[in-house]
């Protein structure tokens, strides 16, 4: 019983016309590929996005920020990076729609920090200038060097005075 505990054996079946080694190793690389994929994706979790009953049904605290920035894309991305799952709920109940953001109490401080890197780069992104609107001042500012009147005198000196 014990000897049959220890050795597995595995059947791998393969058709081919002529059976030699780099066919077998392709055949044994693609089973073993299969077997690390199936076992990953039971051991894993995804982090990031998710729906808020899956994040209340894994059995941890949920805690909620409110945030009323449309650009909630761009905090999707932040939280990723920071390896919090999440979910968002949008509450359409008052004018300027409302996004809650639920997320697990241990991931807090990850949170804070999603959140302080999410509003900085808003901020930053707020004070820039688009590259049209600094192509129409440039345009504008030529537009006006050309309408100058220039003086065509010729100044015949050579640097010669007296």
């Amino acid at each position: 019983m014990q000897e049959e505990v220890t050795q597995k054996t595995i059947a791998l079946v393969i058709k081919t016309a002529k059976l030699d080694t780099n066919v077998l190793k392709a055949a044994m690389r693609m089973y073993l590929n299969h077997q690390k994929q199936k076992s990953g994706q039971n051991a894993r979790k995804t982090h990031g996005k998710t729906s808020v009953k899956k994040l209340v049904g894994e059995g941890m605290g949920v805690s909620s920020i409110e945030v009323t920035d449309g650009n909630i894309k761009s905090f999707e991305r932040v939280a990723k990076k920071y390896n919090v799952d999440f979910a968002i709920k949008k509450d359409k109940t008052c004018e300027p729609p409302k996004y809650l953001v639920f997320f697990k109490g241990k991931d807090a401080d990850a949170v804070a920090q999603a959140f302080k890197e999410f509003v900085y780069g808003n901020e930053k992104k707020k004070g820039k200038v688009s590259v049209r609107e600094k192509l129409k001042r440039f345009k504008d500012a030529v537009s006006q060097d050309k309408n100058r009147e220039r003086s065509r005198e010729k100044n015949k000196d050579r640097g010669q005075s007296l």
